[in-house]
């Protein structure tokens, strides 16, 4: 079975450095040798795939899919915030609706978890049998002891926070939650991620801290000196710092429900707040998390590799 992954999103610094450049690069590591990797921008992808003779093509987001993928198509479909808030993402649909098309006619859609399965079905009318879920994993970088990064000056406590900043995605309302920590009295806040010219607004001496983009060590050492990571978000397709914070052995609160209510669900160290308690509530089970120790999720990308692997293994055979 020769399967190549469409890997050109790992040449866009924009995809490269977000968590879809995170799920490339590590489903690529895990898969290693079995697969063949497709970087070069510029040329047709259709072309690259038949040139390689492939039996099954993985496209790992919908940022490349093609209507002409030139071999039965496999696609990640990480989430559908875009079709469930039109207003705020759609700033014109064409594109969307051309990649959704390519979507439909996939030979199977891998999502990361149910609540995106459920998503497909309703919003693409995918039926169940083509949908497959295969929940993600922390990178190897995270894990427990990694000394926190010295070039920072860092509270001594502090809350963690991890996304972009170039600008700020609403649904994730990192905005909400600087103007709570800011007007609060407990702990500090420290936003990680790539910043945009918008971000310096989020900021406020000795209460929010701007660090920018670090490397995976770097981070791996934010997680393991964060008293929690605190998770604000409306919606997540599946929430990859939520699994690299516990790998860490930092614990998390997040609101209940959607995506991050199941990754989360009977993890040790996770706090699942009800979103009806508000930014306020979310703070409070953050800084009741402080001195505790989560327990690193079992999971790994060779397990979501195997799984990816099956998929493959599916529409070949078909």
């Amino acid at each position: 079975m020769r399967v190549v992954v469409d890997a050109r999103a790992l040449s866009d610094p924009a995809l490269a450095e977000r968590g879809i450049g995170r799920y490339v690069r590590c489903l690529l590591d895990a898969l290693g040798d079995r697969v063949v990797p497709l970087r070069r921008p510029g040329r047709p992808l259709v072309l690259g795939v038949r040139r390689a003779r492939a039996d099954v093509l993985h496209t790992p987001s919908i940022d490349g899919v093609s209507l002409v993928p030139g071999a039965p198509l496999v696609v990640t479909l990480h989430d559908l915030v875009p079709l469930k808030h039109p207003r705020t993402y759609l700033r014109t649909g064409l594109r969307h609706r051309v990649r959704y098309a390519a979507v439909k006619r996939a030979a199977r859609v891998i999502v990361p978890t149910q609540a995106v399965a459920a998503d497909a079905e309703r919003l693409l009318g995918i039926p169940s049998a083509r949908l497959r879920v295969i929940h993600e994993a922390p990178a190897p970088a995270f894990r427990p002891g990694v000394a926190p990064p010295t070039r920072l000056r860092l509270p001594e406590r502090f809350l963690l926070w991890v996304g972009g900043l170039d600008p700020p995605d609403p649904r994730k309302r990192v905005e909400q939650l600087a103007a709570a920590v800011r007007r609060r009295d407990g702990l500090p806040l420290v936003l990680a991620g790539r910043v945009g010219p918008d971000a310096p607004a989020l900021a406020a001496p000795g209460r929010v801290f701007l660090v920018g983009r670090v490397s995976d060590e770097e981070l791996a050492g934010l997680y393991g000196a964060a008293a929690a990571l605190v998770l604000p978000s409306a919606e997540e397709g599946f929430g990859l710092p939520a699994v690299e914070a516990l790998a860490c052995g930092t614990p998390v609160a997040a609101f209940s429900g959607g995506a991050l209510g199941e990754v989360l669900a009977g993890a040790g160290g996770a706090r699942l707040v009800d979103p009806g308690e508000g930014i306020d509530g979310l703070l409070d089970a953050a800084e009741a998390l402080a001195g505790t120790a989560a327990t690193p999720p079992r999971r790994t990308w060779a397990d979501v590799a195997e799984e990816t692997w099956a998929v493959y293994g599916e529409v070949a055979g078909a």
